[in-house]
């Protein structure tokens, strides 16, 4: 698992995401994470690494 950061344009990648979120019902804002959860974590396809994901994100601080 990857801790440090990897991604390129984390600002224009969080600008997309705000974006995708726009105009949408709560519900249906949840229902967006969650399929992009599923296309995220289909992409990676390591099931090993995405269990120390889940792990890691139920210890991150709030």
């Amino acid at each position: 698992m990857k801790t440090t950061p990897n991604l390129q344009d984390a600002d224009g990648f969080y600008e997309q995401l705000l974006d995708a979120h726009q105009g949408l019902t709560p519900q249906q804002s949840q229902l967006l994470n969650a399929r992009l959860i599923l296309l995220l974590a289909n992409q990676l396809g390591d099931a090993r690494v995405l269990k120390e994901c889940l792990a890691a994100a139920r210890e991150f601080p709030a």
